[in-house]
C-alpha cells in the first residue's frame, strides 16, 4: 500500500466533473479520481473544516462508530474492476479488525474528518497507469515530477468550488 493525501480537487474540463486528486508523500505518484459533485462538497467541507450545526453524513457515520466503541483506522483503494475503483474502510472494534467495502470518494471523505490514513495498492496504481491516457496517469519523478506538481498547484478549490 502506498499512503497517499488529498492534493485538491479540479475540474475536468472536458466532462465538467470534479477529480479528487491524491499525490504520494514524496510527489512522485499523482493519482486522480474522477467523482461526483455532492461527493466533492463533501470532500471539499472536509478539507476546508467547514463547521455545520448538525451532523452530516460522514460526521454521522463517525458518531455511529464512536457510539459503537469502533474506529476508523484508514482507508484503502483495493482494487478497480472495469473503470471503477473500489475502497474499503479499515475499522478497528472489538474482536479485531474489520473492513467494509466503500466508494473511494465517501472513503476519503471519512479519511479527511478522522485525519486517518489513504493508502492505495500498487496494483492499482499500476492498473491506473495501463487504463488510463496520456502522460497526466504516469508515475513520474525528477524535473517531471516538478512539471505536474507546478501544473496541478494551480487548481485551488477556492477556484473552482463555485464551478462545482
Amino acid at each position: 500500500m502506498v499512503d497517499m493525501i488529498v492534493f485538491g480537487l479540479a475540474l475536468d474540463e472536458d466532462s465538467q466533473m470534479p477529480i479528487l486528486i491524491l499525490k504520494d508523500k514524496s510527489e512522485d505518484i499523482i493519482f486522480p479520481i474522477w467523482i461526483g459533485a455532492m461527493e466533492a462538497m463533501a470532500i471539499s467541507m472536509a478539507l476546508n473544516k467547514v463547521a455545520v450545526p448538525r451532523p452530516m453524513t460522514h460526521d454521522l457515520i463517525l458518531l455511529i462508530l464512536e457510539k459503537m466503541s469502533a474506529r476508523l483506522e484508514a482507508v484503502e483503494i483495493v482494487s478497480i474492476h472495469e473503470g471503477t475503483y473500489y475502497a474499503e474502510l479499515v475499522l478497528r472494534a472489538e474482536g479485531g479488525e474489520r473492513r467494509i467495502d466503500c466508494r473511494p470518494s465517501d472513503s476519503i471523505a471519512l479519511a479527511l474528518r478522522a485525519e486517518v490514513p489513504i493508502r492505495v495498492s500498487e496494483e492499482v496504481i499500476a492498473l491506473n497507469k495501463t487504463l488510463q491516457k496520456g502522460d497526466f496517469q504516469e508515475v513520474v519523478k525528477g524535473e517531471d515530477s516538478e512539471k505536474w506538481t507546478e501544473i496541478l498547484s494551480k487548481y485551488s478549490l477556492d477556484e473552482i468550488k463555485y464551478k462545482m
